[in-house]
């Protein structure tokens, strides 16, 4: 078996003699070039397993050749060498699509870890169906959850920071979950915390850690969250929750990927992968004070929407049976069927919970019904209780029904960003020509 072949790109000799030695000792080949436009001859020329290059070239950026790489050779991960400090310019290589970065003067441990993730992506892996992780995944064959999918697997293929937006019960967490299992980091933990479920005089310490004796109570060494997921991906739920001092000391560790335990006199190196998440609108925080700007631009390099249930009602059949199917399972008994008048119900609701709803609405549903179908009166919905459900005659009556669920969703949508086309567009999930359409057709100005 040929051994992997790396592309390094730099106008610095030493540098290049550097990653050439540290490359061959984990028995990596590797071709040299000394700016941007030998670069594309070899691409051109030879098939590279990995690339990393300098941001500063003679003859131009190493922003260029990520979004040419991007481009022309999907397959191939590319890692940037930044200036020391320069979290800018690395934000910039993540939303460009380059898989990592690493910064001057370079930690030869971590440019190894990044080397060694980078060549564990398989050409294509990304897009497969994780089923050996277990049988979570984000169904729906709307056309907004295709793209949620489409940008999952992209993300799988990159350490850049992912800030997943949505409404409760949206299914965020499994969003991230599936980032991480189809990712280089899959063989690695996953460690999921919801940032306003931990009394804030001890989150240091579950975030970094604490020796023994640091503080009342601690009567042991404890590794934080950020060891527990070293070499994996650590998922910040309901991140914007987090108090104004620990966001300065998260800040600090996603940036120096280093963190110091309570009661420690030494910081640690951690290579882990940030999934944050919130059904809070940040961006407004941002504005009102209440969370840090350079947090935010920091772990929202990538934004992965996720859009409420009420957007993709079309959705509701498909995950209706995979819910009564699961739930089938655990009882160790056949799904019930779901009667056509108790299936219109479902689609006329608009879901304030989201899927999380759905599923609770079905667990009920499937307790009360006695027999092996589900009925109309098995469907306790608050709101839809209160209006009689259409006869076959009557059906086209649910048209109206949805597009008034519709114009509710994006004219709440445009208020909430004071009339921004183009946000409220982000916030729903689809693109502004999407919403452009809508607006037209549902007669909103």
């Amino acid at each position: 078996m040929s051994r992997p072949l790396a592309l390094i790109v730099d106008d610095e000799p030493d540098i290049l003699e550097l990653l050439e030695i540290t490359l061959l000792r984990m028995d990596i080949e590797s071709v040299k070039a000394p700016d941007l436009t030998t670069a594309k001859a070899l691409l051109r020329q030879r098939d590279f397993d990995i690339c990393l290059t300098d941001m500063r070239l003679p003859d131009g950026s190493g922003i260029e050749l990520v979004e040419l790489i991007g481009r022309d050779y999907a397959q191939l991960p590319v890692a940037v060498i930044t200036a020391h400090g320069s979290m800018e310019s690395a934000i910039q290589a993540l939303k460009a699509g380059a898989f990592d970065f690493a910064s001057k003067p370079i930690d030869l441990k971590m440019l190894r870890q990044l080397v060694q993730s980078a060549l564990k992506l398989e050409p294509g892996a990304a897009g497969k169906s994780p089923a050996s992780k277990g049988d979570a995944q984000l169904l729906g064959g709307s056309s907004a959850m295709v793209q949620v999918r489409k940008l999952v697997a992209k993300l799988a293929r990159s350490q850049a920071p992912v800030y997943i937006s949505g409404e409760s019960g949206t299914g965020k967490e499994l969003a991230a979950r599936l980032i991480h299992a189809q990712g280089p980091r899959a063989d690695r933990e996953f460690a999921a915390v919801n940032c306003g479920a931990i009394p804030q005089d001890l989150m240091e310490s579950e975030f970094f850690g604490h020796k023994k004796g640091s503080f009342t109570g601690a009567i042991s060494d404890k590794p934080g969250l950020f060891v527990a997921a070293d070499g994996g991906t650590l998922f910040l739920d309901e991140v914007a929750d987090l108090p104004m001092p620990m966001q300065v000391k998260l800040l600090r560790a996603i940036q120096e990927k280093r963190i110091r335990a309570v009661g420690s006199n030494s910081e640690q190196p951690v290579d882990v992968r940030i999934i944050s998440a919130t059904h809070k609108n940040l961006a407004q925080m941002v504005e009102e004070g209440s969370f840090r700007q350079d947090l935010f631009y920091r772990i929202n390099v990538i934004e992965l929407p996720i859009p409420p249930l009420r957007e993709r009602g079309e959705d509701i059949p498909l995950l209706t049976e995979h819910t009564l199917r699961r739930i089938a399972e655990v009882n160790g008994r056949p799904a019930p069927q779901v009667e056509r008048e108790a299936q219109l119900a479902l689609s006329r609701y608009h879901f304030p919970g989201n899927v999380r709803e759905l599923e609770n609405i079905l667990e009920r549903a499937v307790a009360l019904c006695d027999t092996d179908r589900i009925t109309r009166a098995d469907i306790l919905l608050p709101e839809v209780d209160d209006f009689p459900v259409e006869s076959a005659e009557d059906e086209m009556a649910l048209e109206p029904y949805l597009q008034q669920v519709e114009r509710d969703a994006i004219v709440r949508a445009l208020e909430e960003t004071r009339w921004n086309r183009t946000a409220a567009a982000r916030r729903l999930g689809i693109s502004f020509r999407q919403l452009r359409y809508r607006l037209s057709k549902l007669g909103i100005e």
